[in-house]
């Protein structure tokens, strides 16, 4: 059985390579050749639902969807602290939602 339910608050560390990294890039380093730095920015987003194969798909602040796999270690239920910090992030998302529905 699934720890994950719809509704969730999720923190996902997607990782990212490019030229400037944004002000929310953590763990910055330069590419071994090249302009490039790879870095991961946390993202804050709803489990929409549980697949049939296990899977999660998650839903973003502009609509967006990500499916991802439970146990894929960038993925952690927001701790109470951070759905406190960030709650306008996760409403935002949920308010998205509701106008698209």
């Amino acid at each position: 059985m699934s720890n994950w339910k719809t509704g969730d608050w999720v923190i996902y560390r997607k990782q990212k390579n490019s030229k400037s990294p944004g002000q929310r890039a953590s763990n910055v380093h330069p590419a071994s050749k090249g302009d490039l730095y790879h870095y991961v920015v946390d993202k804050y987003w709803i489990v929409e639902k549980v697949l049939d194969n296990g899977d999660i798909q998650l839903g973003t602040r502009r609509g967006k969807t990500h499916q991802v796999n439970p146990k894929d270690s960038l993925l952690r239920h927001a701790s109470w602290w951070q759905r406190l910090l960030y709650r306008r992030r996760y409403h935002a998302i949920l308010s998205a939602k509701q106008s698209g529905d």
